[in-house]
């Protein structure tokens, strides 16, 4: 009997950087933030459960994962180039994998500009960041409940269809 390996927001933005590489494109701090945060989100309204247990903030520029940002933090606004290995990306299992390649589909063309627009654009992080100034820094969590009802309403509106 396998383990099920319990996967971290760290990789899943190790397998979103294996992905761009893969495709020979670069990815920013803030465009990994919500990747990872839209990887969160639909898991959340496909699955009902999480992807991952850290905590995603409301912060001023949309969705990020403090220990993820910490890591890619040297790199500014610029590419990240540090990038995981076969290995790595190895552990983790081909059903989140597959998973994790729709989200890319889906997210991974669009630029952190307008990742972070749309983000700012929706409910979960609307709420977790009332009565807030716009560029007041925050560490309010973005609830999952709100994103599983956000975004499972989205998910029955396009079944509908």
């Amino acid at each position: 009997m396998t383990k099920e390996i319990q996967l971290t927001a760290q990789k899943v933005a190790e397998y979103f950087l294996w992905l761009a590489k893969e495709e020979g494109k670069s990815m920013t701090n803030k465009k990994l933030q919500k990747m990872i945060y839209y990887a969160q989100a639909w898991f959340l309204a496909i699955h009902g459960n999480k992807i991952f247990n850290d905590k995603i903030e409301a912060w001023v520029h949309g969705p990020a994962v403090r220990a993820v940002y910490i890591k890619y933090k040297k790199f500014g606004f610029g590419p990240i180039d540090l990038l995981p290995s076969k290995e790595e990306i190895l552990e983790i299992p081909e059903d989140k994998k597959n998973f994790l390649k729709e989200v890319w589909k889906i997210y991974g063309k669009y630029d952190a500009a307008y990742l972070e627009r749309l983000s700012h654009s929706e409910i979960p992080w609307q709420k977790a960041r009332e009565n807030l100034e716009p560029n007041m820094g925050s560490e309010n969590e973005i609830s999952p409940s709100e994103m599983s009802t956000f975004y499972g309403a989205k998910l029955k509106a396009r079944q509908a269809v």
